[in-house]
């Protein structure tokens, strides 16, 4: 019996360990979101290259944002969040732009995320768990850089469709 509640107690041990283990391995540095932050730029720009400049108004459904406004939407609001809850210094650019050309959106894009970039980068280690209010509920800035990654991860996917139903062949996927 005792040898049971020991190998229990061992089994218990290491399954705690693991858990433990696979949290902190499951946790990104800023650095290293700062890398997948540059791939998603590139992503995104290969995204804008891929649709038609004459299908850049393209949507699927009259309620849905067109291809440029999903594009548009996903980085000033990268920008937009980074200025107001990371505490980003003035943009040196129009966030409000509405480009309508793929060069003009392509730059606009380039600008909103080189700003979301180095204000991320500039953000102190300490200000990274302190909480705020963002959105009516509150979030640590971590999860608010969280928060744009995976919103322009929404919205970029929601283009990729787009591209999609016009019969062209997306980009590939960019792992890193």
């Amino acid at each position: 019996m005792k040898k049971n509640q020991t190998l229990i107690t061992i089994g218990m041990g290491l399954l705690v360990f693991l858990c433990v283990q696979t949290m902190s391995f499951g946790q990104t540095t800023m650095e290293e979101f700062l890398l997948k932050w540059e791939n998603s730029k590139q992503f995104t720009l290969e995204v804008v290259d891929k649709m038609p400049d004459d299908h850049l108004d393209y949507k699927p459904h009259e309620s849905a944002m067109s291809f440029s406004e999903q594009i548009i939407h996903l980085s000033s609001a990268a920008a937009g969040i980074s200025q107001r809850f990371l505490n980003g210094a003035d943009p040196s650019f129009d966030l409000g732009s509405k480009p309508n050309n793929k060069a003009a959106l392509k730059a606009f894009v380039t600008s909103c995320f080189d700003y979301a970039k180095a204000t991320v980068a500039a953000l102190p280690a300490d200000q990274l768990a302190e909480s705020i209010e963002i959105f009516g509920m509150n979030a640590t800035r971590r999860q608010v850089v969280v928060l744009i990654d995976d919103h322009t991860t929404h919205h970029r996917g929601a283009a990729i469709a787009y591209i999609r139903a016009q019969g062209i062949e997306p980009p590939a996927f960019r792992a890193m």
